[in-house]
């Protein structure tokens, strides 16, 4: 993974996405992650919504284009989705354990 993507954890960074319904979502970005042989992106939406529950998480397919601006894509299988969400609670996991140290 290219340590240049990975957000520094002390300095939040947001995205706005564009949604279906063609309203936006602020985003910050909590993590740049690794898991199988593809990038991923984990963000905190910003504004409570009601149709969500409290402190959900999106993952999304992380990439990079030629210029650097980032792409964001959906995970559609549903296996490809649990590798990822075991690989960010890992990453959570480590991250908590640091902290006690």
């Amino acid at each position: 993974m290219n340590n240049e993507n990975t957000p520094d954890l002390d300095e939040e960074v947001m995205i706005t996405l564009e949604l279906d319904d063609g309203s936006v979502l602020d985003c910050s970005v909590i993590a740049i992650f690794e898991a199988g042989k593809n990038e991923y992106i984990a963000l905190l939406p910003m504004e409570e919504d009601a149709n969500e529950e409290e402190g959900e998480v999106f993952l999304y397919r992380y990439s990079e284009d030629a210029d650097g601006n980032p792409n964001l894509e959906n995970i559609e299988d549903d296996e490809e989705f649990e590798t990822v969400s075991e690989a960010f609670d890992e990453l959570l996991d480590e991250a908590e354990f640091e902290e006690l140290d």
